[in-house]
Order: C-alpha cells, then structure tokens, then sequence
C-alpha cells in the first residue's frame, strides 16, 4: 500500500463509517511506533509521524536538552519497598547540554531536537502494520461512535423494528446497534411479530468490547410515562406536569398530572379530542387500563384522587412523614372499589403517592372504637 493508496483508503473509512481522520492517524502512528521497537530494536525515544498530505511515513528518534539526567523521585510504597517515580523526561531521551552544544552551538537547557531514523524497508512492516490498524481502529471507533450515539438514550423511548428472538430475548434494530427485549420485559399478553416496527424503554445501557449492551423494556412504568409525553404535545411545551407514574404492566396504570394552566385541564388534554391521544397510548399498550389522577399538593386531597374510581372518599393522614401513613374511609359501595380486583387499586395509589394507605368503612371503625 503505497502512501496516496493510504490516504484514500482513510478517506474512505472516515466517510463510510463517520470516524474522525486523527482517530486512524494516531493509531496508526502508534502501532507503527511499537512495531518500529520491536522489529528494529528501537528505543523509547522515537516517534512516528505519517504525512496526511501525501501518506509518506517517518520515523524519528527525539532528545530533550538537560542540565543533569532525570531518574524521577524516590519515594516509600505501602509495603515499605523503595520505589522512583517516572521521570518528567523520558530517560532515553534525555541528552545533556554539554554533549549536544558543540553539534548545535545554540542549544539551551529545554530543547527539543529530533533526527530522522526510518528503516529502509520499513514500508513493508508499514504496509501489514497499516491494514491491521485500519481494521481494529475501524472496529474501536465504530463502537465507540455507536456507544456515544445511544448515550443519551438511557429512560428514553427508540422506535425500532424486531430483527430476531430466541428461546429467551427478542432482538431489537435500533439503526446502529441492536437492543435487547427480554420475553420475561414483553406486556403480558401481547404478541409480537417479526420485522414489525415496536416501541422500547431503554432500561440500560453499557459499552462493552463487542459494542453497546441495550437492555429494553415495555414493562417499566417511564415506558407509559414516555408515551404520554411524546403523544400529550403539553407536556413538552411545559403547560402540563407529570408527578408520576404507578404501574402494573398489563393490568393497570395510574398516571398524576396537573396543568399550570387554569384554563387547560390536564385530564382532558391527556384524553385529547374524542379520546384520540388515550387511545393511542392504550393501543400501544395491549389494552392495559388507565387511571389518570389529578396531582395535589395537599396529601389528602391526592390520595383521594388517586383511589379512583372508588368516589366519595374521605382520607385522613396519620403521618406525613416517617411511616408515610394515610386512612382512607369510605362506604360499604365503594370499598372494593378503592381496593380493587386484587388488591390492584390501593397497591397502585399507594405507589403513585408514596403512602401507606388503609381503607375502611365508618362501620369498620365503629366496631374498632367499641372493642
């Protein structure tokens, strides 16, 4: 590979891949260095430097002017072993003054001189040297463009299509990479299909030495809290606040917001034109049922709201505090109502308010007062 072969070979990658030329260059440089040690026995005072006009490569042995040599510092480790810290100049590179100024009359304690040594048939190491290099930099820089790309993807939604499963995990195209869905993170009784375009929580993110680890999620309550502000525009536009979000993948969803805006209802604008914007986010989650609460800065009042649909609730807090502990007192009708199949209602607004909430009828505590 001759130098103009180089340069257009770098050019290329660049372009096809988005990796920035300095990133080939000063690899290649490097590797080019270490190969020049160990084939020409050459000390740690060399560098290489690869013309990125022309795609020539040099090689240079460089001295730093001293006035003394440089061992670096004594000091004691934790064992007790004495030890020298690396010196500021590289020994190897370090030349004093007295043995260079009849060479360079001018020199002065802090000069850099350098001398070109490059090996006659360095060429031919260049050459496997520059293919090895141009790959694995391909390889690190590609991935690290990917991992910088999705690095800001964490607790988003990414739209993306699913490419293939196995007996455990369905696999995700995101563009660039490829997330992973575990079946186990799937809304319970949904059916998937291949090449199908889906919805995804990004739940995790790590670089790793094979790319990008994306771990994804439709079970996790941001995953209907992203859905609401992408498809709610208020929200985005700051007219509307979500408090959170209590979820109970494929049963049930409880959803606080308000509005700082009077006129705007915050229930209302969540619903959209005859139930439009509701019912898109229902279709993306297979069904799941959704409660949307009026946030509250009063407790009580919040804790009410979030017991829906049960109806004329009265709660009283016990503390606010350390236990977090509210009572909520309602009437015979609308007790398995606050409580819910299972005890799904009370579950989720205890979640969504952070209370610890117990019902009961006025009955109930009657009985208690009188034992």
């Amino acid at each position: 590979m001759n130098g103009k072969e180089f340069i257009k070979a770098v050019k290329f990658i660049t372009e096809e891949k988005g990796i920035s030329e300095d990133v080939i260059y000063e690899g290649m440089e490097q590797a080019l260095l270490t190969a020049y040690k160990k084939n020409f026995k050459g000390k740690t005072n060399a560098k290489v430097q690869i013309d990125r006009k022309t795609g020539d490569i040099k090689v240079f042995t460089y001295y730093v002017v001293v006035d003394q040599y440089h061992d670096g510092e004594e000091y004691v480790d934790e064992d007790g072993v004495t030890k020298f810290t690396e010196p500021d100049i590289n020994e190897d590179a370090q030349v004093l003054l007295e043995d260079i100024i009849e060479k360079y009359p001018d020199a002065k304690v802090g000069d850099v001189f350098q001398e070109e040594v490059t090996p006659q048939d360095f060429g031919r190491i260049a050459t496997s040297t520059a293919k090895q290099v141009l790959t694995q930099r391909v390889r690190e820089a590609e991935r690290d463009s990917i991992m910088e790309e999705f690095s800001d993807k964490q607790d988003e939604i990414m739209v993306g299509n699913l490419a293939m499963e196995d007996a455990r995990n369905y696999y995700v195209d995101l563009g660039r990479a490829r997330g992973i869905l575990p079946k186990s993170e799937i809304i319970p009784g949904e059916q998937l299909k291949m090449g199908s375009s889906i919805r995804v929580y990004i739940n995790k993110i790590e670089s790793t030495t094979k790319g990008p680890l994306i771990l994804c999620t439709r079970k996790h309550y941001g995953f209907v809290k992203r859905l609401f502000e992408s498809i709610v525009p208020e929200f985005k536009e700051g007219i509307l606040l979500l408090h959170g979000v209590a979820r109970e993948a494929g049963i049930r969803s409880k959803v606080a917001v308000s509005s700082l805006n009077p006129n705007i209802d915050p229930i209302g604008a969540c619903i959209g034109e005859r139930g439009s914007r509701i019912a898109s986010i229902l279709a993306e989650l297979n069904g799941e049922k959704i409660d949307l609460v009026l946030y509250s800065d009063d407790d009580a009042e919040y804790i009410k709201n979030a017991l829906s649909p049960a109806k004329d609730v009265i709660v009283s807090i016990i503390d606010n505090t350390k236990t977090r502990e509210a009572l909520a007192v309602v009437n015979d009708e609308n007790q398995r109502l606050a409580i819910g199949k299972n005890g799904i209602n009370i579950k989720l607004a205890s979640k969504l308010t952070k209370f610890r909430i117990n019902i009961k009828t006025m009955e109930q505590i009657n009985e208690e007062g009188n034992k």
